[in-house]
């Protein structure tokens, strides 16, 4: 673990969930961190290795970044985890969570913190979208998102377009609270997240544009993947509709 070198509480803490990245993350690290220092922003970055088989912390340590720290674990828990496990971390005002392969350009990280605060949101979800948005993913991806947030808008009432996109930033005390509730480890883990933020009271919240490359070749979806979501999707709405289980 790197200690961080900042005395102070900064104001906003960056979480980034990564899995076998030792070819990108120091690179990852070096451009969040040149965004924010240009932004003027008091930050840290956390790096979470996500049960990593290669030297994802080793290679974020060595990459000397300032206000950095990384933790490791294993075995791999799933993004959701990492997120969660970061976010406990942190010790900024606001959290942001940002996915650690750049597919998600973090030049938007300053406008998404000025959103929230200038505006007292509780949380800046990002959105492929949003009309000002600049993406380019593939066609297939595209169908099976529009299918899966049309669902939960009607199972939800949540009315953010993307619930799924990797860059959010949320107010502290809102992870603080919903956190601890959240079951999912994986695919439906943002889902759960921000039904509960909106279950218990902390409902100021806006899209926000993004710029997304995704870095690979090919369209194919993962049937395992949207199987997975599909079920922790319904099992969201059975612990919060009928079960109860978030009712404080």
């Amino acid at each position: 673990m790197k200690l961080d070198r900042s005395s102070s509480i900064p104001d906003l803490s960056v979480v980034l969930p990564a899995f076998n990245q030792e070819g990108e993350i120091q690179r990852t690290l070096w451009k969040v961190n040149d965004v924010l220092t240009r932004a003027g922003i008091a930050h840290e970055l956390i790096v979470v290795s996500d049960g990593s088989v290669d030297r994802t912390a080793s290679v974020a340590e060595q990459a000397r970044v300032p206000f950095t720290r990384v933790f490791e674990y294993q075995p791999n828990k799933g993004k959701g985890e990492a997120l969660r496990f970061g976010s406990a971390q942190a010790r900024g005002q606001w959290i942001a969570w940002v996915d650690a392969d750049l597919d998600l350009d973090p030049v938007m990280l300053p406008s998404f913190l000025a959103a929230a605060q200038d505006r007292d949101l509780d949380a800046v979800i990002g959105s492929k979208r949003h009309r000002c948005s600049d993406v380019d993913y593939p066609p297939l991806r595209r169908v099976y998102s529009g299918i899966y947030q049309a669902v939960v808008w009607v199972l939800f009432d949540l009315h953010v377009r993307d619930t799924q996109v990797g860059m959010k930033v949320f107010r502290a005390e809102v992870l603080a609270r919903v956190l601890p509730l959240v079951l999912v480890k994986r695919y439906a883990f943002d889902l759960e997240v921000l039904s509960v933020a909106k279950h218990l009271g902390f409902a100021k919240m806006e899209d926000h544009p993004v710029i997304l490359t995704y870095q690979f070749t090919g369209t194919s979806v993962n049937r395992r993947a949207v199987v997975r979501t599909a079920w922790d999707t319904l099992a969201v709405f059975y612990r919060l509709r009928l079960r109860r289980y978030y009712d404080e």
